[in-house]
């Protein structure tokens, strides 16, 4: 079983620039078939966009996803952790904020996901099953 956040984290996570519009976002998200992407600005992550942010923060307000920005979306306080932190203190966090993605520190070299966790720890579980299985076409 892993013992650090590195082993299962998922590396490269797909990143925006604060000021890319949603429309592009959702763009990436479905051609990528991602749930969620990181937001950078000046190299460093400043914010995490979901697909229910999209749902819930624009869509819902009316407002234009083209002329909606990631950063005006995103969930800028993000919980963090890094690579070289055990995956107990990942499983710890995530319960603690109830959070289903926690992305690697400042520089968004990776995100540890609720799949990742469950195809580490209980790969025979529901979730388990669900996270490695292939994307829904």
């Amino acid at each position: 079983m892993a013992q650090q956040v590195r082993e299962i984290m998922t590396p490269a996570p797909v990143t925006v620039e604060s000021l890319t519009p949603l429309s592009e976002v959702a763009h990436r998200m479905r051609d990528e078939d991602l749930g969620a992407v990181l937001v950078i600005e000046h190299d460093e992550l400043c914010g995490l966009v979901t697909d229910r942010d999209i749902v819930v923060r624009v869509l819902a307000e009316d407002k234009d996803p083209a002329d909606t920005t990631a950063q005006s979306v995103c969930s800028p306080d993000l919980v963090t952790v890094t690579p070289d932190e055990d995956v107990g203190r990942a499983v710890q966090l995530m319960r603690e904020h109830a959070l289903r993605r926690l992305p690697e520190g400042k520089t968004a070299v990776g995100v540890i996901s609720l799949g990742d966790l469950a195809i580490e720890r209980d790969p025979e579980s529901a979730l388990g099953d669900i996270s490695s299985a292939p994307p829904n076409k």
